[in-house]
């Protein structure tokens, strides 16, 4: 049995350092290519193209192809064209097109993201099939996925090709690359995962469309509507974060200060918080019930923000760069987590999967493609990158931008605050609470 948890650990440790090898750093790379303008579009793909493959591939691999085999299959066209990518830039040099770069990006994401899932469920056929209670034996597996992408992250940040570090070259989307197409072979090492040729789940289904009766819920409406609204926020800083924290740079004041050269390391206490925070979860549930943890995952995005337009990396102000990353993980777990828990514990089993992916569809689908692409077009475009800048100018642009991100986050907070009414026996059930705890207890 702790084989099978081994093995399902390395499982998920690969599957997000193919993520923490480009997600933050990526910008860097774009930036040093004359690519900054275009940034937004390399993460707005990435939530438009989660709105529907997660789904489609869900159902190929429920009644077609067993799920290690789709896993497997995806991440080989995922490792594929990130490597494709990688080598055209490496051969483009300094004439890098954006047309044959983003195609290129956006079939490798198209393909990466309903791993995401599919990681989920090989982990847990595997987990059954070793007659183990998956709540209780998952959680501290998924914390070895967080683990990956940390290492991915410093692995970009600390090692140097040609006196380049990885997180400002096309090198990370090979990196990236390489690390898919060891899961490619992996992944068909793993217990085999049944199909259902007559198909239980139909598109509607998967794509969490029959979940979308919920909305007759006034309380339910509310909830879905302003968890798109805060999904918004949800890839502002890892498409912008490191390209900012990298500009101290540019100004002479800062050139010098560690943390402007290490930024992906920097951003990387996000990660870590992350994995921390989910301990918080199960109190605060109990204490404060789901508007007042969602409420504070709200102001926790006021204070990402907030502390990034306030900080700098000199040893003075980098201690509010370093809150900021602490409160990531108030913000993004007490979001997502205590989110789902609440969606599933007011829904009845038939619709139960469906309301997850309305979720997901509503926050990292919808919500994170417009926020990205609301952010990038008319705040950073116009704060940071308008042609005739300098550099002191352009981190003025910078911290403006993050005052913006952190005014609209107080914004929908306090119209939450105000508009979200939760029906008295619509708090998260004792089981959401329990396997919230069970989490808690096995992250220790």
């Amino acid at each position: 049995m702790n084989h099978i948890k081994a093995r399902l650990s390395l499982l998920g440790f690969l599957e997000f350092a193919v993520w923490g090898s480009y997600l933050v750093s990526l910008g860097l790379f774009l930036n040093s290519v004359g690519m900054g303008a275009h940034t937004f579009w390399f993460y707005t793909v990435q939530g438009l193209v989660s709105l529907l493959m997660p789904g489609l591939i869900g159902i190929l691999a429920d009644r077609f192809i067993p799920a290690q085999k789709m896993f497997s299959l995806c991440h080989l066209l995922a490792g594929g064209f990130m490597i494709a990518a990688g080598c055209y830039a490496m051969q483009a040099g300094g004439a890098i097109e954006f047309g044959p770069l983003f195609t290129l990006y956006t079939i490798s994401v198209a393909f990466f993201m309903p791993t995401i899932g599919l990681n989920n469920s090989v982990a847990f056929n595997a987990l059954t099939k070793a007659g183990l209670d998956t709540v209780k034996a998952f959680p501290p597996i998924r914390v070895w996925g967080t683990v990956g992408f940390i290492c991915a992250e410093l692995l970009v940040n600390f090692v140097r090709i040609d006196g380049v570090p990885i997180m400002n070259s096309y090198t990370q989307l090979i990196t990236s690359g390489i690390f898919s197409l060891v899961l490619c072979v992996y992944a068909l090492t793993m217990p085999a995962c049944p199909v259902n040729r007559a198909g239980s789940a139909s598109l509607a289904d998967s794509l969490g469309l029959r979940a979308f009766k919920l909305f007759k819920r006034h309380d339910m409406a509310v909830f879905f509507i302003f968890s798109m609204l805060l999904g918004v926020s949800l890839q502002i800083t890892n498409s912008y974060g490191t390209m900012y924290i990298e500009h101290f740079k540019t100004v002479a004041e800062y050139a010098d200060d560690f943390f402007a050269s290490n930024s992906t390391f920097l951003i990387s206490l996000s990660q870590c918080s992350e994995a921390l925070c989910i301990l918080l979860i199960p109190f605060c549930l109990r204490r404060f019930g789901i508007k007042g943890v969602m409420i504070m995952a709200m102001i926790g995005w006021v204070l990402r923000f907030g502390f990034f337009g306030l900080g700098n990396t000199s040893p003075s102000g980098v201690g509010l760069l370093m809150l900021s990353c602490i409160v990531y993980g108030v913000a993004f777990d007490f979001f997502n987590v205590s989110g789902g828990l609440y969606v599933d514990s007011q829904t009845t089993p038939e619709v139960r999967s469906s309301a997850q992916g309305l979720f997901m569809i509503m926050t990292n689908g919808i919500g994170a493609s417009l926020g990205t692409w609301i952010a990038g077009t008319f705040v950073i475009n116009e704060n940071v990158f308008a042609p005739g800048l300098d550099a002191v100018q352009q981190l003025v642009g910078w911290r403006q931008s993050w005052f913006e991100f952190a005014a609209y986050a107080l914004v929908v907070a306090v119209l939450f605050m105000l508009v979200f009414h939760p029906r008295k026996e619509a708090a998260p059930t004792a089981r959401a609470i329990d396997e919230a705890e069970d989490i808690a207890d096995d992250a220790i």
